[in-house]
């Protein structure tokens, strides 16, 4: 070093040519282990007010009450085709074992047990495989579905089971023809 005036010393200075290269090392690179928790918690935020939003139980008790509108559609066409071909003649007795020919009569289930409305007198004919049945716990046997007949001799079917407690509102559901 070289000593200047008033005390100072002068450091030379080392040209960039001149300088030697200095090996790197590789630093090491990735995420620590708050950043991924963080990540991890935005993540379980957002699937939980997804979830929220599209409420699975209610999307599946409108499916189901869908196919129960179906279902009675399906049975009151059958029931109107039946009426059709035999020229207005209700369904009776000898031909639908347990249904009531009295009008106004209480609403009677259909399925195949005794004592119940048995339209398996309609398949295959006027319903294509079966007589349908509630989505939820409906048997041929009894398939959760009633019938009744007005005054008027309309008929009414009605799904009781559409009463869904995940759907706010939800009542029976019953068409008239």
């Amino acid at each position: 070093m070289k000593q200047l005036k008033r005390g100072f010393t002068h450091t030379p200075t080392v040209s960039l040519r001149k300088a030697r290269k200095v090996p790197t090392t590789h630093l090491v690179s990735g995420f620590t282990l708050i950043e991924i928790l963080v990540v991890i918690g935005i993540i379980a935020v957002l699937a939980a007010i997804v979830i929220v939003a599209i409420n699975p139980a209610r999307q599946f008790a409108q499916a189901r009450n869908s196919q129960r509108e179906s279902n009675v559609n399906t049975i009151l066409n059958a029931i109107g085709q039946n009426l059709v071909d035999n020229r207005g003649v209700a369904l009776s007795a000898t031909t639908c074992t347990g249904i009531g020919t009295v009008p106004g009569a209480t609403a009677l289930d259909i399925g195949t047990d005794t004592g119940l409305v048995n339209l398996t007198c309609l398949v295959p004919t006027y319903l294509a495989s079966s007589v349908p049945l509630d989505p939820t716990d409906g048997t041929p046997a009894n398939t959760q579905y009633t019938l009744s007949i007005d005054t008027n001799s309309r008929y009414t079917v009605c799904a009781p089971g559409h009463a869904e407690t995940a759907i706010a509102g939800s009542a029976t559901y019953c068409l008239t023809r």
